[in-house]
């Protein structure tokens, strides 16, 4: 979709319209502000860059404040277990009292006291002392954009007049600059990276771990304060050793730097299987520029990908003092990481398709390099493969699903089917998790490892049907998005798509019908099916530790038929929500049901724009304007000129309404959090 930039072209054109226009396809800004492929969209990404950095900061920066002036810091580090930690207080007669405390208070859920102690902090003021510097990183991240915009504008008035420079046509004149950017590369990033590690290794060593053992800051003994006693510690932190975390970052830093210097070719460096494979289509595409939707789409999937693991890993794993006795903060914390690595991972297949759809061309295909010519030149394959892999998953699970909840309906819940993951019991076996007893011909697989063996949930057929249901959820989203973006540049239907860009209006029946296939529907489909997934993957991360934090069977009995997901996980637990206001009046949890269900009235009001589409918005928006043009006052205001509200577009509603829904499908879920562990 290509849209001007001049809002006031027209009496037509609203500021609301090109609003709408613009976020609704802000994965590709070149199509909206007239960038180009080259500098100046490099010129927006660095300042972005720079300004998000001091926005992070100065974020940061806020929260640590609080903690240091309105909180309960030095109270929390002397008994770490039973003190609840304050985000900060309210002074509000209308809040309800905390014991112990003459004003209302903010718990905190973001693990950020169990981060200051791990790290060494003793007291508010080397917090404030935080802040500040904090606050310095921000102003210092403006004032490098704005020098480094400045050496941009230079740099683009040199290249005006020496244009000669701008355009290297040269095929092996432009491998040999990138070549020669990438050894360099290597060898900044392994050196940096590594430095990094190392230094962070010191920090560790001369101020957390002494603090941590009661000491003062650089008191420090090498030979016992790295260890590799590998696990957690059981005994009073149910977190790694820090003195383990020291050695994996001093090994790691030294590893990073001897590899940065090791690899001085551009094959044998950091991720030189993905870059030598995509070579040609990262660095040449139309001979002059490398496609930055590109190395975004690897950026967000690797980081996606790291996020994932790190909220699988932050509970079970966790780095840092008594989190996981706060049991709020650890599914706080997992639904947090969960989110961003699903939307990471939305943007790489977004990114992707505008990749393939704008600025892929097959340059190689008859020398065999290009990888992603033979895949698109395999699309019917792969997605055909696919969808059946998608229907197998679907009509099992959910036949299951249903067989056990009709079995349950007519009272014989002993005849459901009930199916063992035998092949992860048998992995978790041998990890060290000696309750199953599995005997592989006659002969009890082996246990090893016993230190991880407590670490490791047991499974049962519950598990085995979650995490099918979870894989459904997961290859269907990746359909969706593989199909969008594979038949971005051409399908049967419609041969020519690639000259329409990322996302276009339908045209209708009547000419072939084009609705719905455009790279961008796909993304909105499988948006949906993203955020659905993503639902069962939190529900069941909650479900099943609320029922081991309460040594309770409910999980392991009742999630094997969908009807009790229902009734016994979502409607259970939202009975505190719904007691928050009652006839005796309110309590600590009244705000958070006002949440809950403000959340569920913007999430119903998504189904209103994606439903009703054109039609009841159309009229609804004339009635609105009929008012405004009858209302004097109102009339100068809107002057009947740019600023008359219109119609949505079918794109448009679409796009209003998935924000609604997801934002309101997402927020939905922390009250419940709240109300259903705390």
């Amino acid at each position: 979709m290509q849209f001007s930039t001049n809002r006031c072209a027209s009496n037509i054109t609203s500021y609301s319209t090109w609003y709408f226009q613009v976020i609704g396809n802000i994965h590709d800004i070149e199509s909206y502000f007239g960038l180009d492929n080259g500098f100046s969209l490099n010129l927006q990404i660095f300042l972005c860059h720079w300004g998000h950095l001091a926005i992070i900061y100065l974020w940061v920066s806020a929260n640590l404040f609080h903690i240091a002036w309105l909180a309960n810091y030095e109270l929390y580090i002397k008994n770490p277990i039973p003190t609840m930690p304050i985000a900060h207080g309210i002074w509000d007669p209308h809040q309800p009292l905390p014991l112990g405390s003459d004003y209302g208070v903010l718990l905190s859920y973001g693990a950020i006291y169990n981060v200051l102690y791990t790290l060494g902090f003793t007291n508010v003021f080397q917090i404030y002392n935080f802040v500040i510097a904090c606050e310095l990183l921000a102003a210092s991240s403006i004032l490098l954009g704005k020098l480094h915009l400045i050496s941009f504008e230079e740099l683009l008035q040199w290249l005006s007049l020496n244009k000669s420079y701008l355009f290297i046509t040269t095929t092996t004149s432009l491998s040999a600059i990138i070549l020669q950017n990438n050894i360099r590369l290597n060898f900044h990033t392994g050196v940096l990276l590594g430095l990094s590690s190392i230094a962070w290794c010191g920090h560790l060593l001369h101020v957390a771990i002494p603090v941590s053992l009661g000491g003062s800051i650089g008191t420090i003994d090498l030979k016992t304060r790295l260890t590799f006693n590998g696990g957690l510690n059981w005994v009073w932190t149910h977190s790694l050793y820090l003195t383990d975390i020291a050695h994996h970052h001093l090994a790691l830093g030294v590893l990073l730097v001897w590899a940065g210097h090791l690899y001085s070719s551009f094959f044998k460096a950091f991720g030189h299987r993905v870059s030598s494979v995509l070579y040609v289509a990262l660095h040449l595409v139309h001979g002059k520029y490398s496609s930055l939707h590109l190395k975004l789409a690897q950026a967000c999937a690797a980081s996606g990908l790291v996020t994932a693991v790190v909220s699988q890993h932050v509970y079970s794993l966790t780095p840092y003092f008594y989190l996981s006795y706060d049991y709020v903060t650890s599914v706080a914390l997992y639904v947090h990481h969960s989110w961003i690595a699903e939307f990471l991972m939305m943007a790489a297949f977004a990114h992707g398709a505008i990749f393939l759809i704008r600025d892929y061309r097959d340059y190689t295909s008859s020398l065999g390099l290009d990888v992603i010519g033979r895949m698109i030149a395999h699309k019917a394959s792969i997605l055909s493969h696919l969808t059946w892999v998608c229907l197998w998953l679907g009509f099992h699970t959910l036949g299951v699903y249903i067989h056990n909840d009709t079995l349950v309906a007519f009272g014989e819940p002993e005849k459901q089917i009930l199916i063992e993951p035998t092949n992860a019991q048998i992995i978790q076996q041998s990890s060290g998790k000696a309750i199953y007893g599995i005997s592989i011909f006659g002969i009890k697989s082996p246990s090893l490892h016993k230190s991880l063996g407590s670490l490791l949930l047991p499974l049962g057929p519950g598990d085995l049907l979650a995490h099918h249901a979870i894989a459904l959820g997961i290859h269907v989203t990746a359909l969706i998005l593989l199909k969008g973006a594979l038949d971005g540049g051409g399908s049967k239907l419609m041969p020519d798509k690639i000259h329409q860009h990322y996302g276009y209006s339908c045209d209708g029946p009547g000419r072939g019908g084009t609705c719905d296939i455009s790279a961008w529907d796909s993304f909105y489909l499988a948006m949906f099916w993203m955020l659905n997934t993503n639902a069962w993957v939190i529900f069941y991360f909650h479900w099943k530790h609320l029922t081991l934090w309460q040594n309770t069977p409910q999980f392991d009995e009742s999630s094997t038929y969908l009807n009790a997901w229902f009734r016994d996980y979502l409607w259970f637990n939202c009975a505190p929500l719904i007691g928050g206001y009652t006839a005796f009046g309110a309590n600590d949890l009244s705000v958070w049901s006002f949440i809950f269900l403000g959340a569920h009235l913007t999430w119903a009001t998504g189904f209103m724009f994606l439903i009703s589409w054109r039609g009841y918005w159309q009229e609804l928006i004339d009635i609105i304007l009929y008012m405004h043009l009858k209302t004097p006052i109102l009339y100068d205001l809107w002057n009947g000129g740019v600023y008359t509200p219109l119609a949505l577009s079918i794109v448009q509603a679409r796009f209003v309404g998935l924000v609604h829904f997801s934002a309101g499908f997402i927020l939905t879920y922390p009250p419940f959090i709240i109300g259903a562990t705390s």
